[in-house]
């Protein structure tokens, strides 16, 4: 069945090109097209000529002993490919016919047959296979050692090849090593294969063992705002390929911040971690951090719902490998604070210091803003300045509420802390109360008193009067009068 369908399609094309006339006559043109391609991609074989209608044929032929028919197309714009005849996937795109997830088998010379009038164009597509290899393929430590490889699987040809890191920066020709890879030389890596001013590009991943990038600026915190520490491992990397490179250990280490500003050299071991399965992290000083539950999915943060003064210094996210090498991130994290002098609970009258600060002068591109209860005003509110220091002379009732201030860079509000002030007028119902109490207490005790001093005057009034009027006085001896 399958021969006689041959044949018929064969018979069919012949009539098509004898009954019509502008095919009497043929003369040809053709040139040769070189391309490159590794296997699986996708190749385009673009028709080099353009015409303005459809009267024409296209005969596209894989050149073989057995010269195959692939495809073609005639003057009424039907289209037709033979592909799975040979176990070749194709599809038309205009008059360009593209070759999907190209195999080794079908590396050759594709031939394209176009008939216009008396004319016969012939172009040759030869596609040539390109074969990238990486060494090692598996996961690179930094310092590793990495070699590259670029070139036609059947040298034939003589292209230039030329190759682009992930930087972009060119290393000319087919091979390259690394002698000690780096952060820098993980990712894509292309080969450019130039032959005949036309370009070829071939990518190939590479994986370099590192952490997500560490913020470019610090993580900033407040009583009022969330704790986030991040730290992640790249989404292309696996557990599976990090124990395999022999990870013995992650851990979070924690450098506070001294009063003086300075970091502490002396850390605190937070979490760690080891390569046993289920991957758990074992708990030191957690100082009630949260370590992210995605920890299979490649995150290894820290977080907490409220920040603290004391959460002020360095975070490192380190994995340590059993070859010495090592891979770590640091986060700095800042903790803004709203302090009040001398205290929340206030009289009318008084003067406050509000001081809002990262316990250090903000830089330029930052800057603090204050919100006030919606009752008070004070003048320096009114500028654009916003110090950091609120002095207020008298504080009033109208100063009583929530007193904010928000770090800003930009228009971007980066962290920000709430403080509440309670204030009593200087003579509150409690406080006349209390003096009435007091008042009447002391009337009280002043009656209290000259009741019991009356008293015992009397008693004093009544025994010596009983004791003069004695009947039958004794004549010796001593006795009152």
């Amino acid at each position: 069945m399958a021969d006689m369908k041959n044949i018929i399609q064969s018979v069919l094309i012949l009539i098509l090109t004898s009954v019509c006339p502008q095919h009497s006559v043929f003369s040809a043109t053709g040139k040769e097209e070189v391309l490159y391609a590794q296997v699986g991609d996708n190749v385009v074989l673009k028709n080099p000529v353009s015409y303005q209608s459809n009267k024409h044929y296209m005969y596209w032929t894989f050149d073989d002993p057995n010269n195959l028919n692939i495809a073609w197309s005639n003057t009424f714009n039907v289209k037709k490919t033979e592909g799975n005849r040979w176990n070749i996937t194709m599809s038309w795109l205009g008059d360009s016919l593209t070759i999907l997830k190209i195999q080794p088998k079908h590396f050759g010379t594709f031939i394209c047959r176009v008939t216009l009038g008396s004319t016969t164009n012939i172009t040759k597509y030869k596609i040539l296979e390109l074969r990238v290899t990486v060494n090692p393929k598996s996961l690179l430590l930094p310092g590793d050692s990495l070699s590259l490889d670029c070139g036609e699987a059947k040298p034939e040809k003589k292209p230039k090849i030329e190759w682009l890191n992930p930087l972009g920066q060119v290393t000319y020709g087919g091979q390259v090593k690394v002698s000690q890879v780096s952060s820098q030389d993980n990712g894509e890596w292309t080969c450019v294969v130039k032959y005949d001013k036309k370009q070829h590009h071939a990518k190939v991943s590479v994986s370099v063992m590192d952490l997500s990038p560490a913020p470019s600026q610090p993580q900033y915190t407040s009583k009022g705002s969330r704790l986030d520490i991040p730290c992640s491992i790249p989404s292309h990397i696996s557990w599976e390929q990090i124990k395999a490179a022999g990870m013995q250990e992650v851990q979070w280490q924690f450098f506070p911040k001294q009063s003086s500003g300075h970091v502490s050299n002396n850390p605190q071991l937070l979490f760690s971690l080891s390569p046993e399965d289920p991957l758990t992290w074992k708990s030191h000083q957690h100082r009630e951090l949260n370590a992210a539950p995605e920890l299979k999915k490649g995150s290894l943060s820290l977080t907490r719902k409220q920040g603290r003064r004391e959460d002020r210094g360095n975070y490192m996210c380190s994995m340590k490998f059993k070859n010495g090498v090592s891979v770590s991130r640091t986060v700095h994290v800042e903790a803004l604070q709203i302090l009040s002098s001398p205290g929340t609970d206030l009289i009318s009258g008084q003067q406050v210091n509000l001081t809002c600060s990262l316990g250090h002068p903000v830089s330029p591109d930052l800057q603090l803003k204050w919100s006030p209860p919606a009752q008070a005003s004070h003048p320096s509110l009114q500028s654009d300045h916003h110090p950091a220091l609120l002095i207020i002379p008298h504080v009033g009732t109208e100063h009583r509420g929530s007193w904010g201030c928000a770090l800003w860079q930009g228009s971007t509000k980066l962290t920000s802390d709430v403080i509440m002030l309670k204030i009593e007028p200087r003579l509150s119902v409690w406080m006349l109360v209390i003096i009435c109490s007091a008042a009447a207490i002391v009337i009280l005790l002043l009656i209290l008193v000259v009741i019991l001093c009356r008293r015992r005057q009397r008693k004093l009034r009544h025994l010596k009067h009983r004791l003069c009027r004695c009947k039958n006085p004794t004549p010796k001896g001593f006795y009152r009068s």
